[in-house]
């Protein structure tokens, strides 16, 4: 028999936690059903968690609002036609679906306060509300969050106009990177490579270049290095370390070109051992969600914080306040069936009854098929071509990003990154040959993307063009 310790102050709401009782003696909390989710997102992130979270046994349906051309691609996957911006009508949605669970995964509506909103509603919401969302909204926030709790990061300055950012660069007279900062789709960022381009990314920022976002600046030292990205799922107290990734900023081959929100990824990447990445958990993850705490901040969602592996150790680049895109589109088909309980057990501040984690030995990765012009200016409205066959355990996903279906059925392209194909394997060359013979079945007017995914495991072996 069940009895509810604890019961949502929503009416006819499930209860939130049971104790289970066995021969009077032992007691067991566990975790309410959890058989409908909403994601909130319509890009290639969304569309991957749909597909992963849709593979536990106990979820019946899983919502996408607005989803995008591939929503309803995968097994128990719904679109509904609701902008992430609208309140009302996703707490509506909500109330008459009985939704269990909302993951919003963008980061824009979790900046504007929209988890705050729904959890005054009384929904169980995974993503952190707008003073915790200040970890990727604003960069200089995060920054004096990692100073003030000794967290290894670059020098910064912070400018709040085109002159007091040229006077920091001509005292200091060394090429600095240039961010936006506040929230400007992962485009934000200009490494510079001579004390010229830095004057000229100073410029456009302040001649809006990243609207908004580009009213202040942080300006940093230049940290060389690999980069790696690392996500803790966190329930306000603990935290859970996924496999460690690597995304792919740059446009172009060669890691050359503007900085996109990435052009692929791999998971989990070899570049640390398990003892670098519990030195990682210890010494950055674990303190970032302390500072957050001693800010009184409930921080319920994902914190990704990119870093550089310098000579010195591993230094915070950025905070995101959610799962990066392209590497959560790897990093799910690694993920078990257990996810939906784990997402949900931090979304109701209680990972220790969730269950653990437990990551899949295999190697996944991914590749972005983009349309021409992207970054700045994507073409959009052509038709999507896609051959590919289905066959049962063939290891490959493909998760769309910038698609729609138009009037007369067609899926055609409507932003910059089109679609993700994912592929998995038990090493990565083998991997990527697989995604990369894959994307030759995908046709598009003016598709792009990189060859050189994943160089840094592929042993230097020639592009699979």
């Amino acid at each position: 028999m069940d009895t509810p310790i604890w019961t949502s102050p929503r009416t006819n709401a499930p209860k939130v936690f049971f104790m289970t009782k066995k021969d009077n003696k032992s007691i067991k909390v566990v975790l309410p059903p959890l058989k409908k989710i909403l994601i909130i997102g319509g890009g290639g992130r969304e569309n991957s968690l749909a597909w992963a979270l849709s593979k536990s046994p106990e979820v019946l349906k899983v919502y996408v609002a607005p989803g995008n051309g591939g929503t309803e691609d995968h097994s128990n996957c719904y679109k509904l036609n609701i902008d992430d911006t609208n309140s009302d009508e996703l707490i509506n949605a909500c109330k008459s679906l009985e939704i269990d669970l909302v993951i919003i995964g963008p980061e824009k509506p979790l900046a504007a306060g929209l988890a705050d909103v729904l959890r005054q509603a009384n929904l169980v919401v995974f993503g952190p509300g707008k003073q915790g969302a200040q970890l990727e909204a604003s960069k200089q926030w995060a920054k004096k969050l990692m100073v003030e709790a000794n967290i290894p990061t670059a020098k910064h300055w912070t400018a709040t106009s085109e002159k007091d950012a040229l006077q920091i660069l001509n005292a200091i007279q060394t090429p600095l990177v240039v961010k936006a900062d506040g929230l400007a789709s992962g485009k934000g960022v200009t490494v510079c490579n001579s004390l010229t381009e830095t004057k000229a990314a100073i410029k456009e920022a302040f001649t809006g270049k990243f609207g908004e976002a580009g009213t202040k600046l942080v300006l940093e030292e230049i940290l060389k290095g690999p980069e790696v990205s690392i996500f803790a799922i966190c329930d306000g107290k603990n935290l859970r370390i996924l496999p460690p990734a690597q995304d792919h900023k740059r446009l172009l081959d060669n890691d050359e070109g503007p900085n996109t929100g990435g052009m692929g990824a791999y998971a989990p990447t070899p570049i640390l051992t398990k003892k670098q990445l519990q030195m990682i958990e210890e010494e950055i993850m674990l303190p970032t969600l302390k500072a957050l705490i001693k800010k009184e901040i409930d921080f319920r969602g994902v914190i990704y914080a990119g870093l550089m592996l310098t000579d010195e150790g591993p230094k915070v680049i950025e905070y995101n306040c959610r799962f990066g895109d392209p590497e959560c589109q790897a990093l799910m088909p690694l993920m078990g069936p257990e996810l939906a309980k784990v997402l949900q057990s931090a979304a109701l501040g209680a990972l220790e009854i969730g269950p653990k984690l437990l990551p899949k030995d295999i190697l996944s990765v991914c590749v972005i098929a983009a349309s021409s012009g992207y970054p700045d200016n994507p073409r959009k409205g052509d038709k999507i071509s896609i051959n590919l066959e289905e066959k049962e355990g063939l290891p490959i996903q493909l998760f769309h990003s910038g698609t729609t279906i138009n009037q007369e059925g067609e899926l055609i392209t409507s932003g910059g990154r089109i679609l993700s194909i994912v592929a998995q394997g038990t090493n990565y060359q083998n991997a990527f040959k697989t995604a990369y013979m894959a994307l030759k079945k995908i046709d598009f007017k003016g598709i792009y993307y990189r060859c050189d995914i994943g160089y840094q495991v592929r042993n230097n072996e020639p592009s699979f063009e």
